[in-house]
């Protein structure tokens, strides 16, 4: 079977109520091949009225055949849905390669993390368990935790099947249904998960899936009256406007926001380590990560040799389609192409220097979304190569004097997801850990931990925790029942 055969027998449909529910006539978006700009399939549009039929399975099923299954039997249907998720790796990988445009490597590795998050999240639906509270001999007093309800899931391009799962395997852990809108570049993976849930012997209306624009299907979704919590990954602007939103009637948001991320690199680093690490944390997914190692605070001292071996790294790169595995792979669509180009552009115009990179690539025999991987020396903090997230294959450089320095620097946006440090200083690893201010902090490695450790923002970065224990929090409430006995 050909790649696109293997997306010609996927349904493009949306999934409501157990079934897939044709919507032809209405609109479509198309979805790219980012490596040459072509077409890969067109997705129909899912309008409110379709939004409407899915958030009213969802609600019947949370208060009848998904409340009638057992705890332990849904852990059970999750660690299928890992199982046969991992089965098919070959085919998901595929399509998630030729949807966003990733390596072939990274995909591979997205996959085994969407099934990690099932699989984790299995093992903790029997064990959402209350507590005892002591009032004396008269009172007995405990809670109850009770699924929060029917939930919204806004899901980025950049890692379409991993985040879906990182917030559908937990809500479903703690009870609730589910509605989920992938990103309009790359929903094939989103549309292929059906055919595992079903499998698994998860009930009709537990989770839909609808597509669409985020103006159109997202905002139908994110402001309907019976969506409990929405849990959304993105922009800061689109952030604002899904809380704005949800507010109106009172749903509950997680908010992952993106980043502007600091790597530090002290003069006592290891210096392969610290040059694989930041490679990783900058070029991984064309830099397209929110998370991403956007930001290089290196110490003075040792600068100039750090960046030139970085450069000679980066001048071994190959570029190509995702599915041929290449170092760097197109960024997801043209639009994203043009705003790395424009700040990279403004950026320059506003004294940053160019020391590698810069420009918009193009690889022979493609007419894809290229960039050059791009170093950006930027002496003022100010500029907008430092402040803004580029989400892309630009990394920008800050010189530090010394570690209180590096420190200052590390502080200087208004994000703060992610900061990684290397240094053999364990005390000033610890203390930058102390004084960072970000949701998570990587030593001497980047991209660490996994589907166990919480992950989330702090500052224009957002709020709330997704992944580990931690990410059950959002999807149930707590009922507390106190009796005089």
């Amino acid at each position: 079977m050909t790649q696109h055969a293997e997306i010609a027998r996927l349904s493009l449909d949306p999934f409501i109520d157990g079934k897939r529910r044709p919507v032809a006539g209405t609109a479509v978006h198309p979805t790219y091949d980012a490596a040459s700009g072509t077409v890969l399939c067109d997705v129909p549009v899912c309008d409110e009225a379709v939004v409407d039929e899915a958030v009213a399975a969802a609600k019947a099923a949370l208060k009848g055949t998904w409340a009638a299954v057992p705890p332990a039997e849904r852990g059970r249907m999750l660690l299928r849905v890992a199982q046969f998720i991992r089965r098919d790796a070959g085919r998901l990988a595929l399509l998630e390669s030729l949807d966003s445009g990733k390596p072939m490597r990274e995909a591979r590795g997205d996959i085994e993390t969407s099934a990690r998050y099932f699989e984790y999240y299995a093992g903790m639906a029997d064990k959402l368990q209350g507590d005892t509270i002591p009032l004396g001999q008269d009172h007995i007093s405990f809670t109850l935790h009770e699924p929060i309800g029917v939930t919204a899931h806004i899901i980025p391009w950049n890692f379409p099947l991993v985040t879906t799962a990182r917030g559908l395997a937990p809500a479903l852990a703690a009870g609730a249904t589910a509605i989920v809108k992938p990103a309009e570049q790359t929903p094939l993976t989103a549309l292929a998960l059906p055919d595992y849930l079903t499998e698994a012997g998860i009930p009709a209306g537990v989770v839909n899936i609808v597509c669409g624009p985020g103006a159109v299907t997202g905002a139908a979704l994110v402001s309907h009256p019976d969506v409990a919590h929405v849990t959304f990954t993105g922009s800061v602007a689109t952030g604002k406007s899904v809380m704005k939103a949800a507010a109106e009637h009172v749903a509950s948001v997680t908010m992952e926001l993106g980043g502007k991320s600091p790597v530090v690199v002290l003069a006592d680093a290891d210096r392969d380590q610290a040059l694989d690490g930041v490679l990783k944390a900058i070029f991984t997914n064309a830099g397209q990560v929110c998370s991403a190692g956007s930001r290089l605070i290196v110490e003075r001292s040792v600068a100039d040799d750090f960046l030139k071996d970085l450069i000679d790294r980066i001048a071994g790169f190959g570029f190509g389609r995702g599915v041929d595995n290449p170092d760097i792979g197109p960024v997801v669509s043209r639009e994203q192409l043009d705003k790395i180009d424009g700040i990279v552009r403004r950026s320059v115009e506003a004294g940053a220097r160019v020391l590698c990179g810069g420009s918009v690539k193009k690889p022979d025999g493609l007419d894809g979304w290229f960039y050059s991987p791009t170093l950006l020396l930027a002496e003022d903090a100010g500029n907008i190569a430092v402040q803004d997230e580029i989400f892309g294959p630009v990394l920008t450089v800050q010189i530090a004097d010394d570690f209180a320095h590096a420190c200052d620097l590390a502080e200087c946006t208004d994000f703060g997801l992610v900061a990684g440090i290397y240094t053999k200083d364990t005390s000033n690893a610890l203390r930058f850990a102390r004084s960072v201010s970000s949701g998570q902090v990587f030593i001497n490695q980047y991209f660490a931990g996994g589907v166990e450790t919480p992950f989330g923002g702090t500052k224009n970065s957002g709020f709330g925790r997704e992944k580990g224990l931690e990410g059950l929090k959002a999807y149930y409430t707590v009922k507390t029942v106190t009796a005089r006995i």
